[in-house]
């Protein structure tokens, strides 16, 4: 897709590929997604047991988890699940990330019901848990506690949240890196399937705003599930049954934009299966956990370590004049993601090429800048979920010479003509450039032109004399050879006699380059 700016902009593309597919993780046969831009390795966790364990976040380098496993001989048995009712169950965690053996979390939150997810505020002060009730098990409602100053792990002022229902089951709750969200999963009236992923604001006080339904871009038919985010917030990652899956549920990612969230990607057949796969969170930007109840584990549901080996793609091309097909040494490239902001820039060198690495199936925009070029860009999506370098050619349409008024002069205004390092070859963009003078001259077969070149003042005065001279020269020389009389030019170096920024001996780089010119008069019309 070509976007422009403005009416005579121009970008044409080519595309081709050169992929690497590299080896996934499948746990069973029927996988038919493949790794989708993801390359996970799952691990167990350590801490499994016969019964269900599933992970819920961390509190004070700790990790919570939510079990039925039973302690003691007097344990409860939940009548639905025929496990006994769920507990919050902490662990330590090691520099290393070695996980120690569980122990009951907290004895307030912890009741003769179910207990299931929770997510703690970024200040770990307060804690939004969920818990059902002896009659249904399977109906969880929405509270909130807060930790008493001072204590070891005491929970006060635990209350319902208004936002529950009757007969409305409400789960999963996550609260934003900002602490002022609240993400969680519930079948309120007017879902769009049995469960969707809902968010509220979250208060000043700690209670929450009305909850607002992610929509159905996010939500499906079936139950949607898990909500959890990116540790820079820029993703969603949940759990469902309803969008393209290998089986059960799937865990996807959405990207969130400017403009809402973007359509779910099944993260792939190396952390997915045709099992469930559920209560995705991070840790780090690139390891966190996942609960599955897939074959091998050791009770309904495990806890797994997810390390992601970032799919790493890159972008490369040439920057190339439309019509010669010149390379386009001196461009500034600049990559932007889908909501303006900047990810990275370049300067093409002699070869014209640039190069960014980019992340599957994002979407960029590709802007150019060179003078005499028209400023111009191009929409990207990286649309391949494995090892892949695409290959993009960006051309150029030039700007149209201008004659004006400078310094009192006439003369044709053109960006600046470029020679290599002490020498007076005109280097081969800038017969660009000349393209242009010999076009206006043609257009004026009375017109008549003085060629005057300048050097910056480094290096000795008769030397640089000498090199203006000869540069003028050659510009003449390349208008002649392309059909202009030599009787309508003249040519003459003035060295540094006539700097344009008279900066003497504390001269920039920038002004250096400014007093390296070649002037186009224009003598008679």
């Amino acid at each position: 897709m070509i976007s422009q700016q403005g009416p005579s902009n121009l970008i044409a593309t080519n595309y081709s590929y050169d992929n690497t597919r590299t080896n996934t993780f499948s746990s069973d046969s029927k996988a038919t997604i493949d790794a989708n831009g993801f390359e996970f390795e799952l691990l167990d966790a350590g801490v499994n047991t016969r019964f269900s364990e599933i992970g819920s976040g961390f509190f004070r380098n700790k990790l919570i988890i939510v079990s039925s496993k039973k302690l003691g001989g007097l344990a409860k048995i939940d009548p639905n699940t025929n496990e006994a009712y769920k507990d919050l169950f902490c662990l330590d965690v090691d520099n290393s990330g070695q996980l120690s053996n569980p122990y009951l979390f907290s004895r307030i939150l912890n009741t003769n019901t179910s207990e299931d997810q929770l997510s703690f505020t970024p200040n770990q002060k307060t804690v939004y848990y969920t818990r059902s009730s002896i009659e249904n098990s399977l109906e969880y409602k929405l509270y909130k506690a807060d930790l008493e100053e001072d204590s070891h792990g005491n929970w006060i002022n635990n209350e319902l949240l208004s936002i529950n229902q009757p007969n409305v089951s409400i789960e999963n709750p996550f609260v934003n890196r900002a602490g002022d969200k609240l993400y969680f999963s519930s079948n309120m009236p007017g879902s769009i399937g049995g469960y969707d992923l809902y968010v509220s604001d979250i208060n000043p006080d700690g209670t929450l705003g009305t909850p607002k339904n992610l929509g159905n871009i996010v939500n499906t038919e079936l139950d949607d599930k898990y909500p959890s985010l990116s540790i820079d917030g820029k993703y969603l990652y949940f759990s469902s049954k309803g969008h393209e899956t290998i089986g059960g549920f799937d865990l996807f990612v959405s990207k969130i934009s400017n403009t809402g969230f973007k359509t779910p990607r099944n993260m792939g057949n190396t952390i997915n299966s045709s099992y469930d796969e559920v209560a995705y969170f991070l840790a780090t930007k690139n390891k966190g956990y996942v609960s599955s109840n897939r074959q091998g584990g050791k009770g309904s549901y495990d806890i797994y370590t997810a390390t992601n080996d970032e799919v790493i793609q890159k972008l490369e091309g040439k920057i190339l004049d439309l019509e010669t097909q010149i390379q386009l040494p001196n461009t500034i490239v600049v990559l932007k993601d889908e909501d303006g902001i900047e990810i990275a820039r370049t300067t093409t060198q002699e070869d014209a090429i640039f190069s960014f690495d980019v992340i599957p199936f994002e979407r960029y925009t590709i802007s150019t800048f060179k003078d005499g070029f028209k400023d111009a860009s191009v929409d990207f999506l990286a649309n391949r979920g494995t090892k892949t370098t695409y290959r993009k050619n960006i051309e150029l349409l030039t700007t149209e010479p201008v004659i004006a008024k400078v310094d009192d002069e006439l003369r044709i205004v053109l960006e600046n003509i470029y020679f290599d390092f002490n020498k007076y070859n005109v280097k081969e963009e800038s017969t660009i450039s000349l393209n242009k003078v010999i076009k206006v001259l043609k257009e004026h077969p009375e017109m008549t032109l003085a060629i005057n070149a300048h050097t910056d003042n480094k290096g000795r005065d008769s030397y640089n004399l000498n090199l203006s001279n000869k540069r003028a020269a050659s510009a003449v020389k390349y208008l002649i050879k392309n059909g202009i009389s030599k009787d309508r030019l003249q040519s003459k170096g003035f060295g540094e006699s006539k700097p344009l920024i008279d900066c003497k001996n504390d001269c920039t780089d920038d002004e250096l380059q400014a007093n390296r010119r070649v002037e186009f008069v224009i003598l008679e019309e």
